[in-house]
């Protein structure tokens, strides 16, 4: 995973401040509503271990869940 230079950072952080991202709650949103929204459909214990997994993998819980399921396609399958 890529990291940013201070320097960066501070563009970034003074681009934002002074731009912050208009949000319109009548469009049903993007990528990372759709995160969100597959996280809370379950159970608040099977939710923190995605996002635990997903944070010290560097992937998205949408890939956890991937392999979690097929993992358990495997073994039935076997």
């Amino acid at each position: 995973m890529a990291h940013m230079t201070d320097e960066e950072a501070e563009y970034w952080d003074d681009y934002f401040t002074k731009n912050p991202p208009k949000v319109d709650p009548s469009k049903k949103g993007g990528y990372f509503t759709q995160q969100r929204e597959l996280l809370s459909i379950l159970n608040r214990a099977s939710a923190d271990y995605i996002l635990s997994r997903s944070l010290s993998s560097d992937k998205m819980p949408a890939q956890i869940i991937d392999e979690i399921v097929q993992q358990q396609m495997a073994v039935a399958g076997a």
